[in-house]
């Protein structure tokens, strides 16, 4: 199966506009059942926006139909000429249109609160702001503090959910290497400062 962009965006327009099964909505998007049913219930994913999956070319209305009509059927994504081009890597920060520009406070305090393991130039590098920015946000001195509300970027249009999920897997592997090692407990009781047992005298 082809992957999915943005599979949340895809649940939540499937939710809204199918009579398909969490299963089925699951299965197609990579996600959990639980997690497609929380959206459906608006315990998560409130802030993000549908997204028609037969409009972008990744599922055909037929495969929909037929999935209604058979609850243990489970649709596959149109192939296009995008799924097998490999996505091309950016070496360079993001450029962001001046119409989402305003938007990126409110991602960075997304990542902030939500993905703290997240560095600050990986953040830049994503939605295209400055580390000057991040911290203004960080210490809570940024101009229009007052009225930011957290946003994930893919919602904003800053980024891919694909962008986002990968760079969140190489913080989170990242924090994993630099973790100081869990000391092993051997039972063994530990003896006093200066090596002498408390039996000692």
């Amino acid at each position: 199966m082809a992957s999915i962009l943005m599979p949340k965006a895809v649940a939540v327009w499937l939710i809204d506009n199918t009579s398909l099964t969490f299963d089925q909505i699951a299965e197609f998007c990579g996600l959990h059942p639980l997690e497609v049913r929380s959206i459906a219930d608006g315990d998560v994913a409130t802030t993000i926006r549908g997204v028609d999956p037969v409009a972008s070319g990744e599922l055909s209305r037929d495969e929909i139909d037929r999935a209604v009509r058979n609850p243990a059927y489970r649709m596959k994504a149109a192939a296009t000429e995008r799924s097998d081009v490999p996505p091309k890597k950016r070496t360079t920060a993001r450029f962001t249109p001046v119409t989402r520009r305003q938007d990126r406070p409110k991602a960075i305090l997304w990542f902030l609160r939500h993905h703290p393991e997240v560095s600050d130039p990986q953040i830049g590098k994503l939605i295209g702001t400055t580390k000057a920015t991040i911290e203004q946000i960080r210490q809570k001195r940024h101009w229009d503090m007052a009225n930011l509300r957290p946003v994930d970027p893919v919602t904003l249009g800053l980024c891919s959910q694909i962008e986002l999920d990968e760079l969140v897997r190489k913080a989170a592997e990242r924090k994993a290497k630099l973790a100081p090692p869990t000391p092993v407990d051997d039972g063994q009781p530990l003896a006093p400062a200066g090596g002498f047992s408390a039996s000692e005298d």
